[in-house]
């Protein structure tokens, strides 16, 4: 069940809601708590209005952990700085639809570097924008509210429009994932996976709770095991 459940859904705490003066620790409570993935958000107050974390921060955290980092760059022209990602440490990275002006190409660069490639799509973008892509990318990132800041509410029309890309995902066989990245915690979590999330992005509920982060992966691993066993006995 471990190992079916590790494929099927994939629990990412996003750092940037962490502690950062003590992101060691932080990353520690997450991963005893079962995280599989760390979520980095990279922005450039040009994109997205606001700044974030860079290539050096990115570099350091790959020093302090095993666990697959996932840069979520939320920049203008991102295919200028793919190869620093890599070599910063990034296993995954996703680019937004809106910000690359040459997505295919991105999209390969980042594959030819060993990487796994994604593209985001924010809410007010249509999942058909990826018609093209699709079949090139490890993953989708979903976004259910609007990049940028943290702590926003859920967007439900998101709902639809994960089942509308786990529809086309099907349909054309693509072996794509797909992931969702915004105010997701206890609460809506079961909704979201229902509707076809494989990738579970969380910041806010899991690092800005009394309960402390590595209690509220584990309980957000719990729901997932049950959502899992679910499928596998229906």
């Amino acid at each position: 069940m471990s190992e079916l459940l590790t494929k099927l859904i994939q629990i990412a705490p996003s750092i940037l809601s962490a502690d950062l003066a003590n992101i060691t620790q932080e990353i520690k409570k997450v991963e005893t708590g079962g995280a599989d993935v760390l979520h980095l958000d990279v922005m450039d107050g040009q994109f997205v209005p606001n700044i974030s974390i860079g290539l050096p921060f990115i570099a350091s955290i790959r020093k302090t952990t095993s666990l697959i980092l996932d840069a979520h760059l939320m920049i203008e022209d991102p295919g200028r700085y793919i190869r620093e990602f890599a070599q910063a440490g990034a296993d995954w990275i996703s680019v937004h639809v809106e910000a690359a002006t040459h997505l295919d190409r991105v999209v390969n660069n980042i594959k030819e570097l060993g990487l796994k490639a994604g593209v985001a799509v924010n809410p007010a973008t249509p999942v058909s924008s990826l018609e093209e892509i699709l079949p090139e990318l490890d993953f989708v990132l979903l976004m259910s509210v609007n990049p940028g800041f943290g702590g926003q509410k859920f967007i439900p029309s998101v709902l639809k429009k994960i089942q509308k890309l786990r529809d086309q995902i099907a349909l054309r066989g693509c072996p794509t994932r797909i992931e969702v990245d915004g105010n997701i915690g206890l609460d809506n979590l079961e909704q979201i996976l229902k509707a076809g999330a494989e990738i579970v992005v969380s910041g806010s509920a899991i690092f800005c709770t009394p309960r402390g982060p590595g209690d509220v992966v584990r309980d957000m691993r719990g729901i997932a095991t049950r959502y899992v066993r679910a499928l596998t006995t229906a």
